[in-house]
């Protein structure tokens, strides 16, 4: 198997041992999953199937960001419990993640339940030199870590910039370096606060996720992935963090999905043209959704049309049709194009093709009984299962 390695800038082997420790950076529930969500988590569902059909044991652990910057203001705006958002907006989460088969998370840490663990790495970089406190926060120390940087491969400007973009604060003068980053804070008056050594308040961002993962998995990942737009600076701030500490590396592979736009423009909140799987769930079958993403490769990004709906819809119909034929032809060429795409940098839309043309040539006729039996199987290898009929989705 060989993937694309975002530090590597290059397609290389991908060569994990027998237990798969992954970790992926989950949602900050504070709204619904749109499709930007969907295609990252169905990047990672599909190469852990195809991990698991080569032999390997996968550990994904994916966390819940349910105290940062962003889940705050929206439950102050709500008016409502940051908690109780969260509870809410995970459930609708994983409903819309079961609906469209996609494996669950070995575990998902909370945030807010890692609070011991994310004090403790944070007194340890102040220890180490790597974290200094100003003004009742502390920083992260970028100039105790020279390899910042190495992951993005952005220069100091193009990173400032970005962290000024992102939601960082590169301009606060309390900083002693712009990129210098938030590791615990204290917090408002109306936001939840934990007592720490370095004072009563909150953690940053970036640092619950090293604190979730190290805790899973040990300092080391086998591959650590998530939307592109986390390379920098969650990614980067993560590694530098995470290092400093351990030592040791971060992770040994790190992948990433481009993002998604809307019908020419980018899909986001503030343009209020986001697709909501919630939404498409109510006028189509999931199967067809995810067949729909599947004809886009993780690391191209691409804009999502209404249309790609009914594309996804016909090409459901197609399998199932063929999943009724009894007999077709020899399989084992198209289940190696399959596996092969898969292996190929996890190229979905190459998969799909090669299912598609299983399914045409069983429409077409043939004799041979075991077609019948691959198609499920290398359906159900990419996530669509055929042993139930057309759903149309809910009233």
């Amino acid at each position: 198997m060989r993937l694309y390695d975002t530090a590597q800038q290059s397609i290389v082997p991908f060569k994990p041992p027998h237990v798969v420790r992954m970790y992926v950076c989950g949602i900050t529930p504070y709204d619904s999953t749109h499709l930007g969500h969907a295609a990252t988590y169905l990047t990672y569902d599909l190469l852990i199937r195809r991990l698991e059909d080569r032999g390997h044991e996968v550990h994904m652990v994916r966390n819940i960001t349910d105290v940062d910057d962003s889940i705050l203001p929206k439950a102050r705006e709500l008016g409502v419990n940051y908690l109780d958002l969260a509870d809410a907006e995970m459930a609708r989460f994983r409903s819309d993640m079961e609906a469209l088969e996609m494996r669950p998370a070995m575990a998902e840490p909370r945030a807010t339940e890692a609070i011991d663990s994310i004090v403790d790495l944070v007194r340890r970089l102040i220890d180490g030199g790597n974290a200094y406190e100003s003004r009742g926060t502390v920083y992260f120390d970028v100039a105790t870590f020279p390899r910042c940087g190495e992951l993005s491969h952005y220069s100091t400007p193009e990173m400032i910039a970005l962290a000024r973009e992102r939601g960082g604060n590169p301009d606060d003068p309390n900083r002693r370096n712009p990129l210098d980053f938030v590791l615990w804070q204290p917090s408002a008056s109306d936001e939840p606060s934990w007592e720490a050594p370095f004072g009563v308040g909150r953690p940053g961002w970036h640092i619950e996720c090293s604190a979730m993962a190290m805790a899973a998995h040990g300092p080391t990942l086998d591959l650590h992935g998530g939307g592109a737009d986390l390379i920098f600076p969650h990614h980067e701030c993560e590694i530098a963090q995470s290092e400093a500490v351990t030592g040791e590396p971060c992770c040994r592979h790190w992948m990433h999905s481009a993002m998604v736009d809307y019908e020419g423009e980018k899909m986001s909140k503030s343009l209020g043209n986001l697709v909501f799987v919630s939404d498409l769930l109510k006028v189509a079958d999931a199967r067809a959704i995810r067949l729909a993403l599947l004809r886009h490769h993780y690391r191209a990004g691409f804009e999502w049309f209404d249309s790609d709906l009914e594309e996804g819809s016909a090409e459901l119909r197609r399998l199932l049709a063929a999943a009724q034929c009894t007999s077709g032809p020899d399989p084992r060429p198209f289940a190696a194009r399959v596996r092969d795409a898969l292996d190929d940098d996890l190229d979905a839309p190459a998969a799909v093709d090669a299912l598609g043309d299983l399914a045409d040539a069983m429409l077409s006729g043939g004799d041979d009984p075991t077609a019948h039996g691959a198609l499920l199987e290398l359906a159900r290898l990419i996530g669509v299962h055929l042993e139930r009929p057309l759903q149309l989705g809910a009233p």
